[in-house]
């Protein structure tokens, strides 16, 4: 078969699917290629910071309120040291990945996207996407296909991988959650992030650099919190993911262009991955309407920032006990300076605007 559109989406996950109802919002004829077959699930800690979900609502994404646990903020555990952060104005949402799938895949579906669930893609080629099925020919291709993307490879746009090996596990567990708060967790060389997905049901995902030890062993490393979870019973099994810092030399060439992780990731620090993802659907689907991915690139590196800067300052101090413990100390003793940092994550200020009284505040928090 040989189908011609205006634009192939490689990837039928979140940051694919949210670039296709954006571009077929803006009056271009989208197709999707998807070779899993929906609802998809994926190892990530189910967190949608606040400024996620409003670029969810902007793409007319509608999340039932069954499917969805709010949350107040970002509270971080060092052993006996504990920092809390509240976002300023609306929560963020815990909700388990197939749930967010299937709300975004019903938004495709009503906008008239076509979505073409078990296919594979081969290969790029002059007229388009070489698939198990045929040929689907289009003017533009996005690359939406995740962390280890192949379109990224055929494009030629790969690069080395980080020299930091990070991953990730993800396991939920039938429990009333205890706290409206996204709680991390930090121990040596591992954090563990425990989101409210449900009124009777968490996840929690690890993640840690190194060799894979498994779930319950890296859980070993979190006392308090083992012993909150214990007699608990799992509800799904673990999944996970891996090596996390993937880049890209560039994030488009030609008619070629990448979203969400496959254009390029640190880190899951930080929690911020959908809504960067989301970001970078908007500002591509715009670029290809007005067809100048040129635009698209300077936004991405825009957008991606400050998001980025925050996940290497993160793991920076992740890698230096003494200095990740005085951060949260600091952050323990200044819950103003907190509430104003997620507030910079939440891009409801810009980082200019933190000042020079609340950046001294921290230097000196970490100095002293």
């Amino acid at each position: 078969m040989t189908l011609t559109t205006d634009v192939v989406v490689v990837g039928g996950g979140p940051a694919g699917l949210a670039t296709a109802i954006g571009a077929h919002e803006l009056g271009l004829s989208v197709t999707v290629l998807e070779r899993r077959r929906p609802p998809i699930d994926k190892a990530c800690g189910e967190g949608l910071m606040p400024d996620g979900v409003r670029r969810l609502a902007a793409l007319g994404v509608r999340l039932e309120a069954e499917s969805v646990q709010p949350f107040r903020g970002i509270r971080y555990l060092d052993a006996d040291l504990v920092a809390e952060g509240f976002f300023p104005g609306e929560p963020g949402l815990g909700i388990r990945r197939p749930e967010l799938h299937r709300a975004m895949v019903e938004r495709a579906v009503q906008s008239g996207v076509g979505l073409y669930w078990g296919v594979t893609a081969r290969g790029l080629t002059s007229d388009g996407v070489e698939t198990d099925q045929g040929l689907f020919a289009a003017r533009w291709i996005v690359g939406a296909d995740g962390l280890s993307s192949r379109v990224r490879q055929w494009a030629g746009l790969g690069e080395k991988r980080g020299r930091t090996r990070r991953f990730g596990v993800r396991r939920h567990f039938a429990v009333t959650p205890w706290t409206d708060l996204v709680e991390v967790h930090w121990a040596s060389g591992c954090e563990a992030y425990v989101t409210p997905v449900s009124r009777q049901e968490v996840g929690v995902a690890l993640l840690w650099s190194g060799e894979n030890a498994g779930f319950d062993r890296h859980l070993e490393d979190f006392p308090k919190l083992r012993a909150r979870l214990a007699g608990a019973t799992p509800t799904t099994r673990d999944r996970g993911a891996g090596p996390l810092a993937q880049r890209s030399r560039v994030v488009c060439r030609g008619r070629v262009a990448l979203v969400g992780d496959a254009a390029g990731y640190l880190d899951a620090i930080t929690g911020e991955g959908l809504s960067l993802a989301f970001h970078q659907a908007t500002a591509l689907a715009a670029a290809l309407r007005r067809e100048d991915l040129g635009a698209y690139a300077r936004q991405w590196r825009r957008s991606s920032t400050v998001p980025f800067a925050f996940i290497r300052a993160l793991l920076f101090a992740e890698r230096r006990p003494w200095l990740r413990r005085r951060l949260i100390r600091t952050l323990a003793d200044e819950p103003e300076l907190f509430a104003r940092l997620l507030t910079i994550h939440a891009r409801e200020r810009s980082l200019w605007e933190l000042g020079a009284e609340n950046a001294g505040r921290l230097v000196w928090g970490l100095l002293r």
